[in-house]
């Protein structure tokens, strides 16, 4: 029997979908399986049906799906993944594990799509939030009740990149009570920089969306569970509610992971070029980069210039969303912000001069001259 090897993640991607593709042709890259049902041979087939190795709907189970899923569980180190249809999708199946009563503590910087959802899920199910700054750690300490079943962050954050120790949020909610799960929105950084799993956390969710992805041309998103029995439940989730990601962009997801370590790396010198070339003009007055990965946010001085910028942008899009190989900038105040209340925006530092700049793979001199002439006088 030969004896299972873990190979460096640079050698997962490049190989992801070849050797482990259970396609009988041997193919190299993993085909797509359009079919959204699988004929079976007699009743004893169905009398003796092995989910782990045979196929019935494609909801339940896919070959492409599957071994995206395969994939994506051991680029996070996790026991088992499921991908699904956005990045809301993820995080509604993570909150399937919750029930009405429950209190869940998050990060008070988050995704603004994630507090209009916490906000429906405490309107219509009695599920209850704290916030925690991300910072003072004997604060998060503090916050844990009785009926405290998950700490819900995001490092770095949205928009303020914001960065959280997920080792220390995980030994502090477990000391406290080893049930309570640690989630992790690894959004930004990807497996690449960061694999929350193996700093404590017990589930870890994407936005495929993003640098999964990164081409920006689907929308997917992933949740990775460190332990069988947490997926187990997740599984049962999964497959009752329908999120499923289709079997195509499964395969355009795995096409793309392919590339993953190799584009982020890119971002991160275009990032960290960018960010120092944003810092040297005198309309900008602060810039939050977290030194890895292509998420850059910044202060510039007045809403006057903010409109300006957008107008005379000429490589750079003005566009929602972040991750894929075009730069895009976004005003979180008025977009994916938009819904938190306003003084809560400005607690936070989410203001109408806050500016979200998702760094592509262009050449970063072209994107730093793009800021510099759109922001000129």
């Amino acid at each position: 029997m030969t004896k299972k090897k873990h190979f460096d993640i640079d050698t997962l991607l490049a190989q992801a979908g070849n050797r482990d593709n259970h396609d009988q042709f041997h193919s190299i890259s993993t085909p797509i399986y359009l079919s959204s049902n699988f004929r079976h041979r007699d009743l004893e087939d169905v009398e003796n049906f092995d989910p782990e190795k045979q196929y019935s709907y494609s909801r339940l189970s896919t070959p492409t799906r599957k071994v995206l899923q395969e994939t994506l569980a051991k680029l996070e180190d996790g026991a088992k993944a499921f991908a699904v249809s956005s990045g809301m999708a993820a995080i509604q199946l993570v909150f399937s594990l919750f029930n009405s009563g429950d209190e869940i503590i998050t990060s008070d910087d988050l995704y603004g799509g994630s507090f209009r959802y916490f906000d429906y899920l405490t309107e219509h199910y009695g599920i209850k939030f704290s916030k925690w700054d991300g910072k003072r750690y004997d604060t998060l300490a503090s916050l844990i009740r009785p009926h405290t079943k998950a700490v819900w962050i995001e490092t770095p954050s949205n928009p303020t990149m914001k960065v959280i120790n997920i080792q220390k949020v995980a030994d502090i909610a477990h000391s406290s009570d080893s049930n309570i799960l640690v989630c992790v929105d690894n959004t930004f950084l990807t497996p690449i920089y960061q694999q929350p799993i193996r700093e404590g956390a017990d589930i870890v969710v994407h936005s495929a969306t993003k640098y999964l992805s990164g081409h920006n041309d689907m929308l997917a998103g992933v949740v990775i569970a460190k332990s069988e029995r947490i997926g187990e439940t997740l599984e049962f989730n999964f497959n009752t509610t329908g999120v499923t990601l289709d079997p195509f962009d499964s395969w355009l997801l795995l096409r793309s992971l392919k590339t993953l370590s190799v584009r982020m790396q890119r971002h991160t010198s275009n990032a960290t070029y960018v960010a120092a070339s944003l810092a040297k003009l005198p309309q900008v007055e602060k810039v939050l980069y977290p030194g890895q990965g292509g998420m850059i946010s910044f202060y510039v001085q007045s809403r006057d210039q903010v409109d300006r910028l957008f107008k005379r942008l000429n490589i750079i899009s003005f566009a929602e969303s972040l991750g894929g190989v075009e730069s895009l900038l976004t005003i979180p105040s008025l977009q994916t912000h938009r819904d938190m209340a306003k003084a809560d925006r400005l607690k936070l530092g989410i203001t109408d001069e806050l500016l979200r700049l998702s760094v592509g793979l262009e050449n970063p001199e072209n994107l730093a001259e793009d800021l510099k002439q759109a922001l000129g006088d």
